[in-house]
């Protein structure tokens, strides 16, 4: 097992007693123009839909019309993010929503105030080990997936670089993929984050076929803590067709294992049956691929006691105490 799947799975397995409800940070940035506010404040409130159907804990800044505090933006978010608990089973989840400006060096989001920088976020975000989802909707947002990527973190951004600078729409076709019945594509009931970005992705990019337009935006997401990302159209399904160059995990499986919004079936598991669950899928990932320097039966040796060890935790999977 590689170092990096180890840390992943130390992880994950750090805080299974943890029953807890995801927490999610809603920030929207300034808007500009009396278009975006409609545009962003529309998906923000999709968010916010997504978090109330999840019973998810819910903060949200620079989206009230009247400024409910005298902080800026920008100290009010990282008083937010140090004071989160650093070690839940539970994951927190990040989602800017705006514009964003490079500047050869610095990625930023602009926020009413002083803007956010991709290492400033780091920082503050160093010691946070549990899961993270940070979503960056816009542009010039690629630079935050190098600066952010690391074990048991899923980054997507709207850019694959900060030279993408015009306005991005993938931020309004995620908010709407959350809860979007298509946008299931394992048909689970439940739409996971990988599902959500692949949807919003493909519909982003038909945009700009439909409207012959240049695309100006090519979203990425990292999960295997490589800080490169991977563009929506490396996968067929949810399944990426293509091995990284290191034969490392390829992206997209944490993200898939990360839902806001859960199924009825997965809402009856308790989060420690989750976290292990999820942590032995790692584990055959992380064997599979493997597969083409092992012997047939090595190969299988190796799978066995995994598939087993699943096997049990869902005959004998604890439930979700009953509130």
């Amino acid at each position: 097992m590689t170092q990096r799947l180890t840390i992943i799975l130390s992880a994950l397995l750090l805080a299974t007693h943890v029953l807890a409800a995801p927490t999610l940070i809603v920030v929207m940035g300034a808007p500009g123009e009396e278009e975006y506010t409609r545009q962003f404040k529309k998906w923000s409130g999709q968010w916010t839909e997504a978090a109330q159907k999840a019973k998810a804990t819910l903060h949200t800044i620079g989206i009230e019309d009247k400024k409910t505090s005298d902080k800026p933006d920008k100290e009010q978010l990282r008083k937010l993010i140090v004071a989160q608990p650093r070690d839940d089973a539970e994951p927190l989840w990040l989602v800017l929503i705006g514009h964003g400006t490079y500047d050869g060096k610095s990625a930023k989001f602009n926020l009413h105030g002083p803007d956010l920088s991709a290492s400033e976020l780091a920082r503050w975000l160093k010691n946070h080990e549990c899961p993270l989802a940070i979503i960056n909707c816009a542009s010039s947002s690629g630079p935050f997936i190098a600066a952010l990527s690391g074990p048991n973190r899923t980054i997507a951004t709207a850019t694959r670089s900060g030279f993408e600078q015009n306005f991005t729409r993938l931020g309004g076709h995620l908010a709407t993929a959350l809860t979007d019945p298509t946008a299931d594509l394992d048909k689970d009931q439940q739409v996971s984050l990988l599902e959500a970005f692949l949807t919003a992705a493909h519909r982003t990019a038909e945009f700009y076929k439909t409207e012959g337009r240049l695309a100006t935006e090519h979203p990425l997401i990292d999960d295997n803590a490589d800080g490169r990302g991977t563009t929506a159209d490396w996968f067929r399904g949810i399944r990426v067709t293509r091995q990284p160059e290191d034969n490392s995990l390829p992206d997209g499986l944490r993200a898939h294992q990360l839902h806001l919004v859960l199924s009825e079936s997965e809402q009856k598991l308790s989060p420690e049956t989750r976290v292990r669950r999820n942590a032995f899928e790692l584990q055959l990932a992380e064997i599979r691929t493997q597969k083409s320097a092992l012997k047939e039966d090595e190969y299988y040796r190796k799978l066995e006691p995994l598939l087993l060890k699943l096997a049990r935790l869902y005959q004998d999977k604890p439930q979700k105490p009953k509130p």
